[in-house]
Parts: structure tokens; C-alpha cells; sequence
């Protein structure tokens, strides 16, 4: 089997608010997938649905040829063994010290002797140049090393699958070039499948094999970051070269501001 995660004609609605429409998407094993898209078009709802955290309204999504399971269920909780997530910010716990945070997936889903885990977490926080900063708490350590443990921990398990939810928000420009050069060096020692959810076109189409952009609940066009970076439809050309105008306006959509104050519109 070629791909690790398929997702097939999903649909997923927030209350009565529509945000994904039959949409297929697939991630091919020991790939780099980015997922773009602009703010609220359901790139980490996408996450959210392939770690169980969300159950479709309709269609499926598979890891490994398996459905994910019912949120709360034992099939979930095994399958989340095979998954790896870097959330937004890191979301490291702030009481527990760097190592700590990092054995956390290994003390949840594993009964390894200490000495074991204790030699797994300093490879681990080695892989990411943070060995030596093991004792000290999130606090400590400035945001991009934060990022690192985060990525450190997501990897803890040797993952099939990793989740990277805006793994750049926020980061200086070194920080996000360490970073995402860790992505892909990661991916690839693992022989990982990754998938980046991300704002950030060169750092994601520096490290991405293929792209997928999002836009009002479709997948509006897909390709190799070459193939996006030359592409000429219309929200993809915006989105990928900052353009001000174009398909994505400015003003949220509703009525107009003549209509609101009360006056003919002309």
C-alpha cells in the first residue's frame, strides 16, 4: 500500500456551518505533504479528524487501510500509538522539565525499563540538538528550542504518521530554518509519513513533496511545490505571492456597509 492516510469524500460540518465538502486527500508513505490554505479553511480540522478528535459527517479517512476509530474507543487508542503531533506552539506542559515532556508518549503508551527510556529521550532531545538542556523546564528555553522538544516528543514513538500543526508560527527566521530542516531530516530517518499544515510557502515548499490548497471547504488545486509555485489559478497565485487582491477578499462576507448605516446603494 502506497499511501498511509486516505481520506475519501469527507465532509464535516461545525453545527449548521459547512467547512469541508466531499474532499479526498492522500498521503503517501515517506512523503512530506503540505495542507495550505488560508485562516479558517479547515487545514487543522483535517488534523483534528485524522487523530480522532473529530468524527466526519460523512466519508471515511484510513491509516494504514483502517478506519480511525470512534473517539473514546480502543481502536483509537491503538491506532494514536502509530501518530505523532506537533500542535501549534509546541504545547509543551510547562511543570514538567524538557525530558519529561518528551517521555510522556513513552510512559502513555509503552512499559520500557527506565533505564531504556531514559537512553530514548536523550536520543531523541539529541536528534534535535537539546540533549544538554534535558533539566530544564519550557520556561527556560527560548520558543524555537520549544519547538524542538515539541518535535522531539512528537517523534518519541518513531511514528508512521506525523502531524505538524503551523510548526513555523512565530519562530525567527533561523528557528524556522532549523525547524523545517528537522522535518524533513526526521521524516526521512523514520521513513515517516508527514503531514504540514502551514501558512508559510518558502520554508513549506523548501521541505514539502506535494501540496494541497484549501479553500471554502474544496481542495482547489494540488501538485509539487514547483507545479504550485508556476501555477496561474487564481487563489493559488495569491496566496503564494502575498497578493492583496484577488479570489480571497477582505471585507468578511455579509452585507454592505451602505446597507448597515442605512443609506441607498447606488
Amino acid at each position: 500500500m502506497t499511501n498511509l492516510i486516505e481520506i475519501e469524500n469527507l465532509g464535516f460540518d461545525y453545527g449548521d456551518r459547512p467547512l469541508l465538502s466531499a474532499i479526498n486527500l492522500h498521503f503517501p508513505r515517506n512523503k512530506v505533504v503540505a495542507v495550505m490554505g488560508g485562516s479558517g479553511s479547515g487545514k487543522t480540522t483535517i488534523l483534528r479528524l485524522i487523530g480522532g478528535l473529530l468524527t466526519p459527517r460523512s466519508g471515511q479517512v484510513r491509516l494504514a487501510g483502517e478506519v480511525i476509530g470512534k473517539p473514546g474507543s480502543t481502536a483509537l487508542y491503538k491506532q494514536r500509538r502509530k501518530m505523532g503531533m506537533l500542535f501549534q506552539h509546541g504545547a509543551l506542559f510547562t511543570d514538567l522539565t524538557v525530558f519529561e515532556n518528551v517521555a510522556f508518549p513513552l510512559r502513555e503508551h509503552t512499559t520500557l525499563p527506565k533505564s531504556l527510556l531514559h537512553d530514548l529521550v536523550l536520543l531523541k532531545l539529541d536528534a534535535v540538538g537539546l540533549r544538554n538542556a534535558a533539566h530544564l523546564k519550557p520556561a527556560e528555553i527560548s520558543g524555537g528550542m520549544a519547538r524542538r522538544v515539541a518535535l522531539a516528543r512528537a517523534v518519541a514513538l518513531d511514528p508512521q504518521l506525523i502531524m505538524y500543526d503551523e510548526p513555523f508560527a512565530g519562530l525567527d527566521p533561523i528557528s524556522m530554518g532549523v525547524t523545517a530542516n528537522l522535518i524533513r531530516r526526521l521524516n526521512d530517518a523514520l521513513g515517516s509519513t508527514s503531514i504540514l499544515v502551514s501558512h508559510d510557502v518558502h520554508e513549506s515548499f523548501e521541505i514539502a513533496d506535494y501540496v494541497y490548497f484549501l479553500s471554502e471547504g474544496h481542495i482547489v488545486a494540488q501538485g509539487t511545490p514547483t507545479e504550485m509555485m508556476a501555477s496561474t489559478h487564481p487563489y493559488v497565485e495569491q496566496f503564494v505571492h502575498g497578493k492583496a487582491e484577488g479570489p480571497v477578499p477582505f471585507h468578511y462576507p455579509g452585507k454592505s456597509l451602505a446597507r448597515d448605516l442605512g443609506m441607498n446603494e447606488a
